[in-house]
């Protein structure tokens, strides 16, 4: 097998950063998701529901942060074969968008229930839609489907990082971690 090597520089710091905290915080969400009670009208936004809530607002704010550090700091092309730079594009198109529309999905189904979406327990966001909207309810639906293709989407990104460091053995892995090695995994 031979060794594959990307030249391709790091991403910038607060890209990495950013990566980084995101990571655990979509897998917070879906512990926190999967923790929660059946919601119910009677339901009321504390406890799980309103960590949930929290995060998944922290989550958003996050992910505008990222969508504008992206811009600003387009990565390098990693190199390899260009159908596979494309999927990888496509790939991580499609993480920013769901990573984006599940929290706003769930914000208008929390704002349809007449809840208080709050950033770090102060900064209140707006309501998407009015109490008892259909709208909203309709996006609780979406919420959770979308929720499940965010998994898939994470699940498969994962491993195609580890397909990277240990089939490839390129440094694709390594450009994202905190602290990047330019050398390959051997």
């Amino acid at each position: 097998m031979t060794e594959a090597s990307s030249q391709a520089a790091a991403y910038a710091p607060i890209v990495r950063f950013l990566h980084w905290l995101v990571a655990p915080l979509v897998f917070v969400e879906f512990a926190l998701g999967w923790a929660m009670p059946r919601l119910t009208q009677a339901s009321a936004p504390t406890g799980v529901i309103g960590w949930h809530l929290s995060v998944g607002a922290l989550l958003l704010a996050i992910m505008w942060v990222r969508v504008v550090c992206r811009l600003i700091y387009e990565p390098d092309p990693a190199g390899g074969p260009v159908a596979r730079g494309r999927l990888a594009e496509v790939t991580h198109l499609t993480l920013y968008v769901t990573l984006i529309a599940v929290p706003i999905t769930g914000w208008a189904n929390a704002s349809s229930r007449g809840w208080v979406v709050r950033l770090l327990g102060f900064l209140f966001y707006p309501l998407l839609t009015g109490r008892n909207s259909a709208l909203g309810d309709a996006m609780g639906t979406v919420h959770g489907w979308l929720a499940w293709v965010l998994l898939v989407l994470s699940i498969a990104h994962i491993a195609d990082a580890l397909f990277h460091r240990f089939v490839l053995r390129d440094d694709v892995l390594q450009r994202i971690m905190l602290t990047p090695r330019r050398k390959p995994f051997r």
